[in-house]
């Protein structure tokens, strides 16, 4: 899988939150798009997942050397970000089944394991409204990292979660990003220590 911009750029009304990006992002690759808080790290991110169209540029992707639609992006996506919300009414069991109706698991991982992953056995069949926010967040990065796609973004992958959830994520990081395309939003050296290329946001003011 690649992501190739050329002269990407993306403003709201009349002000630009970047411009000429210049980029290749290339499968078995780490990327952190660094920035600090308000400088379009996400909306970059957004632009790159097919989310939010470029307002000025040309974006391409390409899969196994053919190009691929960007409506079909998603497909080969996984995601996790803040904004991005659980459906609260369902147990941590279920949503994990219903997840991965439309994702498929890496090979060799069911519910039970994931939920031994979590460490949350014993809340396995309670309502994910009932979770503290750093329980939600450690199901979120999951939920991306099991699921067998090239490429996997995160953004502020740590929010919420303490020093001993800040370890955990890197062991999954470990475990689950060999042969992505992985691209870490953050302005947090705790979260793209371990990524190999840094997009600074700043330079494309």
């Amino acid at each position: 899988m690649k992501i190739e911009l050329e002269n990407i750029g993306r403003r709201f009304n009349r002000e630009w939150i970047f411009k000429q990006v210049n980029y290749q992002f290339i499968q078995g690759e780490s990327y952190a798009i660094l920035g600090p808080n308000g400088s379009g790290k996400s909306t970059l991110l957004q632009v790159l997942a097919g989310n939010l169209s470029p307002s000025s540029g040309k974006l391409g992707y390409s899969l196994n050397n053919a190009d691929l639609e960007v409506s079909k992006v998603f497909e080969h996506l996984s995601l996790a970000a803040p904004y991005l919300e659980l459906i609260e009414e369902f147990t941590l069991r279920e949503l994990i089944t219903y997840h991965f109706r439309f994702k498929k698991l890496v090979k060799g991982w069911d519910t039970d394991r994931i939920i031994q992953l979590l460490d949350l056995k014993k809340s396995e069949n309670k309502e994910i409204r009932y979770f503290s926010s750093g329980m939600k967040q450690r199901v979120k990065l999951v939920l991306a990292c099991c699921a067998d796609t090239p490429l996997l973004f995160l953004d502020e992958p740590t929010s919420n979660l303490d020093v001993q959830g800040v370890e955990w994520y890197h062991q999954l990081i470990k475990e689950f990003s060999e042969q992505r395309l992985l691209v870490v939003c953050s302005n947090q050296l705790q979260e793209y220590s371990f990524c190999t290329h840094h997009l600074m946001i700043q330079d494309y003011k």
